[in-house]
């Protein structure tokens, strides 16, 4: 069954091109339950075998992730969370759903727009608390196009390594996503620090 849906994606990125990543990846990120690892892995077996160009489809993966999560980020500020509320259900938001992001997003503040997009069931919606709370847009844009980035690297590397082999894809998925959560961690452990130093000049 995965084989198949992959086999499929890889033909419909084949005759769709870039725009079919953007627009798929753009999709992934707003609402839809659509997984990025059927979309990203196929892009980078096609880029091994020399269809697509690698830097590219990453490119393309992160600008559509980055028009997604801006879409959900425009709706939350401009129509506000009665608006998200009423309508999310129809894509699987509940009120508890959206209560344990605005929790996430005030625990770890504006870089869980960045940590948040490797954090499965998180990585869609935390643009919604973002727009609630209007965050600035442009480091809104930078901490997604980072943490998209680093996702989107991941997956394009294991379909790129290991082709349509399922077994091996799930081997290195695991270890990719590993290395990937350090990185972030260290980034984030950076990001505190730094953040604590400037609060320590501005105060003397």
């Amino acid at each position: 069954m995965i084989h198949e849906i992959a086999n499929t994606i890889v033909s419909y990125i084949g005759d769709m091109g870039y725009f079919g990543i953007f627009l798929l990846m753009f999709l992934e990120s707003t609402f839809f339950p659509f997984p990025s690892e059927i979309i990203m892995i196929p892009a980078g077996y096609l880029a091994y075998q020399g269809e697509i160009n690698l830097y590219m489809i990453v490119l393309v993966g992160i600008l559509g992730s980055v028009g997604g999560a801006l879409l959900n980020y425009y709706l939350a500020m401009i129509f506000g969370r009665k608006f998200i509320l009423k309508y999310g259900k129809y894509f699987f938001i509940k009120e508890e759903t959206l209560a344990k992001l605005d929790t996430f997003f005030a625990k770890h503040g504006e870089i869980s727009t960045f940590t948040g997009r490797l954090i499965p069931g998180i990585r869609q919606l935390i643009s919604l608390p973002s727009g609630l709370a209007r965050m600035n847009i442009a480091k809104f844009s930078l901490y997604t196009a980072i943490g998209a980035g680093i996702w989107v690297v991941v997956l394009v590397g294991v379909g790129y390594l290991v082709g349509s082999n399922e077994a091996l894809i799930s081997e290195y998925l695991k270890s990719a996503t590993f290395i990937a959560l350090v990185c972030v961690f260290l980034i984030t452990l950076f990001y505190i620090v730094r953040n604590k130093k400037r609060k320590e000049i501005l105060e003397d």
